[in-house]
């Protein structure tokens, strides 16, 4: 399984809009990520509400993880998303 840490840089964290939009570039990955707080629960990145309710606010460090084919692509696309200021 790979994993890659992020620290959230998008300044309203993963709330609304940006969750919806992380949630749709999830999806059109080949690979299914999951994302949690560390030590927390993972839940999966192409779920709008999954994303929500995980509470993940700038400076915030979650986990992405994912061990299907495209995996190392997708976690770098949304660990992109996630550390680019908004």
């Amino acid at each position: 399984m790979l994993e890659r840490r992020v620290t959230v840089a998008i300044a309203e964290g993963l709330h609304a809009r940006p969750a919806a939009m992380f949630a749709k570039l999830a999806g059109e990955q080949s690979a299914k990520v999951t994302i949690g707080k560390v030590g927390g629960e993972q839940v999966a990145t192409d779920s709008i509400l999954g994303v929500m309710t995980l509470g993940a606010g700038f400076g915030d460090v979650v986990l992405l993880q994912a061990d299907d084919e495209g995996a190392a692509e997708a976690l770098a696309v949304l660990a992109e998303y996630l550390a680019t200021e908004d």
